[in-house]
C-alpha cells in the first residue's frame, strides 16, 4: 500500500514546488502519513493497509482594497466611498478514511468542514460545511499489473497543476466526479481521463455540473530526455448551454457554453541533475467554440499560453539559497465584435501558485514577469519572497481575476470601474510577496505571509471616475496545517 503523504498547503510549500524543484536539504525528514497514522503502523505493521486520519487547517487573513462580494461598488483597488477591508478566519477539517486490503485495491472516502467567521462577502464562497469530499475505488496498479483505474469523487492534478489542480488553498478546493485509467511501465506513464467538476453549495449535498465534461489524455517519461521530466497532453472541455444554470446557488461562476480542446507539452528539469541549475517550460495551444453567453453566437475559439523559467540554487551556501526568474503569458482577445474568441482557458488551474498570492490574476489575457528568492535561516524555517509585473496582453480583453471571471460592469472609458478598455495603459501593476513556513515536524506547519499590489497605470485609468479612485492593495495572513 503507499503511504499517503503530509500534504503540506499554503504558498511557500507550494512555490518551492513550482519555481522548479530546487535542491532539496541536506537532511530531509522522512514523509508522513498523519500522526495517527504514523503511531498505529508503529504499534503493527498490519495496520499499514488502513489510511486513518485528517487535516485542520485555520488560517486568519486581513484585506485591504479587495473586492468584497455583496458590497454594491466594490471593486479590486477602489479606493473611496466603498468600505474594501475584510478581517476573517477560515477553517478546513478533513476526515478521511482509507483500506488496502491487496495491492490492486484502496478504498478511500474523506469528508470535509469548510467555514469562515466574521467574513464580510456575501455570499460567502469559501463556507461549505459538511460535505463528501472524496470517495473513490482505486484498482490494479499492483507490482505485477501496469493497469490501473480510479473511479469515484476525486482530485484531479497534473504538471505543475496550472491547467488542472486539486486548488488547496482555497477553503474549499476542487474534486470531479470522474474515472481515471493509468497505464504504467519503467520510465514513463499515461493516463486518460473524464468527469464532471463538483460545484460547491452551503448546506446541501455538493453534486457536478451535468453540462460540464472534462477530459483528456496526459503522459508523461523520463526516458525520452534525459534529466527530464516530459509531458504532453491533449484535454477536451465540452460545456452545454444548461450549464450556466445547472446548480441552484453555486459558490463558484458556472461557465457559458464552450467546446475547448487544448494540446500542449511540459518539460521540467529533474531535481538536483544540473549542478544547482533548474528549468521548466510549458506551452498549450487551444481550438474550438465558445460562446459568451447562453444565448449568444458562437465563436471561433483560438488562444495560446506558455511559461518558461530558470533557477539556480547556490551550491555553497548553508542556507540552500535559490535564486528564480519565470515569465508567463496567455493570450487575450483583440476584438469583441469579430467572429473569433481569442483568450486562453485557464481550465481548472491552482493559480494561487503562480501569478501572485494576492490572486488578483489568472493564466489569461497577461504577461507577467516573476523574481524568485528562497533560503533557509534554519534547519525547519523557509523564507520565499516573490516580485510579479503584471500586464494585460491586451487592452480591448478584460483584466481576469484569479478565478477566471472576467471584471466587467462599467460602460468602456468611463473611468468608472473594469470592462474592455482598448485606450487605456496595459501596465496593470506589481505585486511583492513575503511568506515564512515553518515545519518542526513532517505532519505540521506553519505559515505568515504579506503581500502588496502597486496599483498601475491600467487601474488608475479604470478607477479614475469622482466618488472611485484607486489604491495600492494589502494582503495578511497567518495559518496553520496539522495533518493528524
Amino acid at each position: 500500500m503507499k503511504i499517503k503523504p503530509a500534504v503540506i498547503s499554503g504558498p511557500a510549500a507550494l512555490s518551492l514546488a513550482a519555481a522548479l524543484h530546487a535542491q532539496p536539504a541536506p537532511t530531509t525528514p522522512p514523509p508522513s502519513a498523519g500522526l495517527l497514522n504514523d503511531w498505529l503502523r508503529q504499534q503493527a505493521p498490519e495496520l499499514g493497509r488502513w489510511d486513518l486520519g485528517g487535516q485542520f487547517r485555520p488560517r486568519l487573513e486581513h484585506k485591504e482594497h479587495f473586492a468584497v462580494p455583496g458590497t454594491p461598488g466594490a471593486v479590486d483597488f477602489r479606493a473611496d466611498n466603498v468600505p474594501t477591508g475584510n478581517t476573517y478566519w477560515l477553517f478546513r477539517t478533513k476526515v478521511h478514511l482509507g483500506y488496502s486490503p491487496a495491492d490492486w485495491l484502496r478504498v478511500y472516502a474523506e469528508g470535509r468542514d469548510s467555514f469562515t467567521e466574521n467574513d464580510r462577502r456575501n455570499p460567502n464562497p469559501e463556507t461549505d460545511r459538511a460535505d463528501l469530499h472524496q470517495a473513490y475505488v482505486a484498482l490494479g496498479g499492483g507490482q505485477s499489473f501496469p493497469l490501473s483505474a480510479t473511479v469515484g469523487r476525486q482530485e484531479l492534478r497534473y504538471g505543475d497543476e496550472r491547467l488542472i489542480g486539486s486548488f488547496d488553498w482555497n477553503n474549499i478546493g476542487r474534486v470531479f466526479d470522474a474515472a481515471k485509467a493509468r497505464y504504467q511501465a519503467e520510465g514513463w506513464w499515461v493516463d486518460a481521463f473524464v468527469g464532471r467538476v463538483v460545484v460547491p453549495v452551503n448546506d446541501a449535498f455538493n453534486v457536478a455540473n451535468d453540462y460540464d465534461w472534462f477530459s483528456g489524455l496526459y503522459a508523461s517519461t523520463r526516458a525520452l530526455c534525459p534529466k527530464q521530466e516530459t509531458q504532453f497532453y491533449f484535454l477536451a472541455r465540452n460545456t452545454g448551454a444548461g450549464s450556466p444554470h445547472a446548480v441552484d446557488h453555486p459558490l463558484v461562476g458556472l461557465p457559458t457554453p464552450r467546446d475547448i480542446y487544448t494540446f500542449g507539452t511540459r518539460f521540467k528539469s529533474l531535481p538536483g541533475e544540473l549542478h544547482g541549475w533548474d528549468y521548466t517550460f510549458e506551452a498549450a495551444g487551444q481550438f474550438g467554440r465558445f460562446k459568451e453567453s447562453a444565448t449568444g453566437p458562437a465563436l471561433d475559439h483560438a488562444a495560446f499560453a506558455l511559461t518558461a523559467g530558470a533557477g539556480y540554487t547556490v551550491p555553497t551556501c548553508p542556507m540552500n539559497t535559490r535564486l528564480g526568474l519565470e515569465y508567463n503569458f496567455a493570450s487575450g482577445d483583440s476584438d469583441p465584435n469579430d467572429d473569433q474568441h481569442e483568450t486562453f482557458d485557464n481550465l481548472f488551474p491552482t493559480n494561487h501558485k503562480f501569478y501572485g498570492y494576492m490572486d488578483f490574476a489568472s493564466w489569461q489575457n497577461l504577461h507577467n514577469p516573476r523574481f524568485n528568492l528562497s533560503f533557509k535561516p534554519a534547519r525547519s524555517l523557509t523564507v520565499t519572497l516573490d516580485y510579479h509585473l503584471f500586464w494585460l496582453a491586451d487592452t480591448a480583453d478584460y483584466f481576469y481575476a484569479a478565478s477566471g471571471a472576467p471584471r466587467r460592469g462599467a460602460p468602456p472609458g468611463s473611468g468608472a470601474g473594469y470592462d474592455r478598455n482598448p485606450g487605456y495603459d496595459n501596465f496593470v501593476g506589481s505585486e511583492l510577496d513575503v511568506v515564512l513556513t515553518y515545519a518542526p515536524q513532517p505532519w505540521l506547519n506553519a505559515q505568515a505571509g504579506y503581500g502588496h499590489f502597486f496599483a498601475g497605470d491600467y487601474v488608475r485609468q479604470s478607477l479614475a471616475a469622482p466618488g472611485y479612485g484607486s489604491s495600492d492593495a494589502d494582503w495578511v495572513y497567518a495559518q496553520l496545517t496539522f495533518n493528524f
